[in-house]
């Protein structure tokens, strides 16, 4: 999930490799971006090119985001990942996935099954108020809850994620609807976070983005306007547990084909819409880029990079804290790679 110039710098440079729809790149382009861009040494752009994969912790710009960037080679088709990202099935049988499931068109409270709050969070709502809330909400949200629940009530879990399913597809349409503007606030915390703002800021900090890939950064930032071509668009819910917790996220993934001298190359966005925890906002970019060294053969780059922003991660505390969460997301996206490879080849 990816915040501030890092994501920008990378994200434009990659683009000068990876021009959607079309593309003519070559190998010099991917190394100067592997090396100048994202700061690799010649040890760790050969490993990637050997098929290890490679993750790195890039440079933020507040204690509060989180940014890493991952590359392997995978001997397969760009095309054997696209299928990939979307096959919800497989996803749900990972550990970190608790539940997993996409979004009908247009949404319906019937796809939120499995999409629940556990009882400690069912506690902590009964308590929430505007900036003193275990659980990301919105202060509307949290006004509403207080008046409709009846908190005595015996089947009280029940009632309250009925009430969150509602809510959850609302807001899901709405955004559908308007764009960033329905995605609101946080008011959770001392200070109200407006996700909308902080996710175009995270999008604009650099001018050099738009002269790159223009329709991709427009429709992550107009959507639903400005859909450029051969883009699609599909919405899933999952219940993850990478925290001290479990988290409920709301996700929009966002898949555009090209091509890279006539064979098929990808982008494809996940852009977090809700969170019930950690993450403020998030986004994930993900890139197949096919070999120019060997454009007869099946291969491609897989180049991920993840980036957050969450709260709790400044002071004594939150820098451990933080220092924890860097070290892990950067070896579990290593590791990560390294298992959609194996799936990947596995299926050549």
């Amino acid at each position: 999930m990816i915040q501030g110039a890092a994501i920008v710098l990378i994200f434009s440079s990659l683009m000068t490799v990876l021009s959607l729809p079309a593309l003519s790149q070559t190998s010099g382009e991917l190394q100067d971006y592997f090396k100048n861009s994202v700061g690799l040494s010649q040890e760790q752009i050969a490993d990637i090119r050997g098929g290890k994969s490679v993750g790195k912790v890039m440079k933020s710009r507040t204690p509060d985001e989180i940014f890493v960037w991952g590359a392997v080679y995978v001997k397969a088709s760009p095309e054997s990942y696209v299928q990939f990202a979307s096959d919800f099935d497989r996803l749900g049988k990972l550990p970190e996935f608790l539940a997993i499931r996409k979004f009908s068109n247009p949404p319906q409270v019937a796809d939120l099954e499995g999409f629940t709050f556990d009882g400690d969070d069912i506690k902590a709502l009964k308590e929430c108020k505007p900036r003193h809330c275990d659980v990301q909400l919105p202060a509307q949200a949290m006004e509403h809850l207080q008046q409709s629940i009846d908190w005595n009530a015996p089947d009280v879990d029940r009632r309250v994620n009925q009430l969150l399913h509602l809510r959850a597809i609302e807001r899901l349409r709405e955004y559908q609807s308007k764009g960033n503007a329905a995605l609101g606030s946080y008011h959770d915390k001392g200070t109200p976070t407006d996700v909308s703002k902080q996710f175009e800021y995270m999008l604009s900090y650099s001018q050099v983005l738009p002269k790159y890939v223009p329709d991709f950064h427009r429709y992550l930032l107009a959507y639903p306007d400005a859909r450029p071509e051969h883009t699609e668009d599909m919405f899933y819910w999952a219940k993850v547990k990478f925290g001290l917790k479990p988290t409920l996220r709301v996700v929009q993934l966002i898949t555009m084909r090209g091509t890279s001298g006539g064979r098929p190359a990808c982008a494809i966005a996940e852009k977090q819409l809700y969170s019930s925890h950690y993450f403020e906002t998030a986004l994930d970019l993900t890139f197949c880029v096919p070999d120019p060294d060997n454009p007869k053969q099946p291969g491609f780059y897989l180049i991920k990079a993840m980036g957050s922003e969450q709260a709790g991660l400044t002071g004594v505390k939150g820098s451990i804290v933080r220092k924890v969460a860097v070290g892990r997301t950067a070896s579990s996206l290593e590791k990560s790679l390294g298992a959609i490879k194996n799936i990947l080849e596995a299926k050549q």
